[in-house]
């Protein structure tokens, strides 16, 4: 008789530590913006030498930039394919379809409205229709915010089957004088992505979020709707 055959176990994924430091260092910067090499070296537990070194070497390969005041940020090919991600593709789909229903709660709200995407343990806010008004919260696309503890990371993991009735508020957790409303986007039942609502805390009260829900409610449903047909499918 025949012995069952053997399952080998799946191959270890083996990441070179220098390649891994190139692009931690790559992600903090350009998810931080202009930054120094100290305050990048602290933030990724990093001495300060390695990273310089890698720094240099993203500098000379166009990735980052250096301006004159020493602080690092994105450089022309780090531009090059993030115009290329955001032209084509689904992450360009989920962008062009997202658009009229940001703008649909600003026109509802007067405040500012983003999209926002998971990545790994952290929320990515990617697109913002901003608030007409002078005092407006805004300059958040491309800023991250851990996915456990946030309003949005609890949408992003919203896991029922309604997930359009499932609007979270945040209060000044994340900048205190700021609150926010948000709500998962589902496709065939999946959450794709969140529709937020941020206003200056003091404006943007207990009565204006509770009226900003049934508006976020409706526009994450019909944007799920849109990104299930066939045209825009993202999943």
């Amino acid at each position: 008789m025949k012995s069952p055959p053997t399952t080998s176990p799946p191959p270890t994924l083996h990441v070179s530590q220098s390649a891994g430091r190139a692009l931690n260092l790559l992600d903090a910067v350009i998810s931080e913006g202009p930054i120094a090499l100290g305050a990048v070296a602290e933030r990724l537990s990093m001495p300060a030498s390695t990273t310089l070194r890698h720094l240099r070497a993203l500098v000379a390969g166009g990735w980052l930039t250096q301006d004159d005041d020493g602080r690092y940020g994105p450089g022309p090919t780090s531009l090059r394919l993030a115009l290329r991600v955001t032209s084509d593709g689904a992450f360009a789909r989920l962008l062009a379809a997202a658009t009229p229903h940001l703008e649909a709660l600003v026109a509802a709200t007067q405040e500012s409205a983003y999209l926002a995407i998971r990545d790994g343990s952290e929320a990515v806010y990617v697109a913002i229709a901003e608030s007409p008004r002078a005092i407006r919260h805004a300059g958040w696309v491309g800023h991250s915010v851990p996915i456990e503890g946030t309003a949005v990371g609890e949408s992003l993991l919203f896991s029922g089957q309604d997930a359009v009735v499932a609007v979270a508020e945040n209060v000044g957790a994340l900048e205190p004088d700021v609150a926010g409303v948000t709500a998962p986007v589902a496709v065939g039942g999946a959450v794709v992505a969140a529709l937020c609502i941020l206003g200056p805390i003091d404006r943007f009260d207990r009565r204006a979020r509770a009226a900003a829900r049934d508006a976020l409610a409706a526009e994450s449903l019909a944007l799920g709707r849109a990104l299930g047909s066939p045209e825009l499918a993202v999943n």
